[in-house]
């Protein structure tokens, strides 16, 4: 297997608050040969602390990209794992991180892949979880199950490092088609969002959760660009229906015969 899939890995930390972590986990990812590494509005300046920490991996530390939101961070990507310690009341898809590590190095053979890690103090949200396809979930015991994030970084990038070397892997299969972007498919969600309230399908003011499983749903699906141009069509002409009703139809048309 060509180490070439971990040059199209990004990992994106969320708002990190401690200059040595973010040092750590460039240092992590040096060690393991992963590309790029990611800061969501870091809630630190990128101290002497973090190029302390970065050691050998100092370069990939004065090159990381900082980007003000999460949508930036992971433009262009066709798989997102989000890393969480925390069971949810709406349980996402999980992975182990060699099960995880196994699917971003096939996704990232056709495209770019990010493995999103989440602040120190409350990890990811819901919300951001819920951008994802997969939760990726290290089995630490359960009386200590939250791992300091330049730890849970050089694991997840030391299991990735294992399947790149793994000549005789054996990966899971890849869509054929060109998988959707995280643009498209959050520009979806929205356009899904826009549409349910419109025809009164979703309440806003008790969404319940509607809209998580209906994301928990497409995320299982993984839809392709053209099936997103295709679902957007049918929420436009939906809308277009919904402002413009028609006079009900005086007898249901025949169904045609077989």
């Amino acid at each position: 297997m060509s180490l070439l899939s971990l040059s199209r890995l990004r990992v994106v930390l969320l708002e990190p608050s401690h200059p040595g972590n973010i040092g750590a986990a460039a240092r992590a990812l040096a060690n393991m040969g992963v590309g790029r590494l990611v800061l969501v509005a870091p809630r630190c300046a990128i101290a002497e602390e973090a190029r302390t920490r970065a050691a050998g991996g100092a370069a990939l530390l004065e090159q990381a990209e900082l980007v003000p939101d999460l949508a930036t961070a992971v433009a262009g990507c066709r798989l997102l794992i989000g890393a969480s310690a925390r069971q949810r009341s709406l349980a996402w898809p999980q992975w182990s991180p060699r099960e995880a590590a196994a699917h971003a190095i096939a996704e990232a053979r056709h495209g770019e892949v990010a493995l999103l890690f989440g602040r120190e103090d409350c990890g990811l949200s819901n919300e951001e979880l819920q951008c994802c396809h997969a939760q990726l979930r290290i089995p630490s015991d359960e009386r200590c199950s939250s791992l300091n994030l330049a730890m849970a970084v050089l694991l997840v990038s030391y299991e990735l490092r294992l399947v790149a070397l793994d000549s005789s892997a054996s990966l899971p299969a890849v869509p054929l088609e060109e998988a959707a972007t995280a643009e498209q498919i959050t520009d979806f969600h929205r356009h899904l969002e826009q549409t349910l309230l419109q025809i009164g399908f979703l309440n806003p003011t008790a969404p319940r959760q509607l809209l998580a499983r209906l994301r928990r749903l497409f995320a299982r699906t993984r839809l392709d660009g053209v099936e997103v141009s295709i679902l957007r069509g049918v929420l436009s002409a939906v809308q277009r229906v919904a402002g413009n009703p028609r006079p009900a139809a005086k007898s249901p048309v025949p169904a045609p015969e077989i």
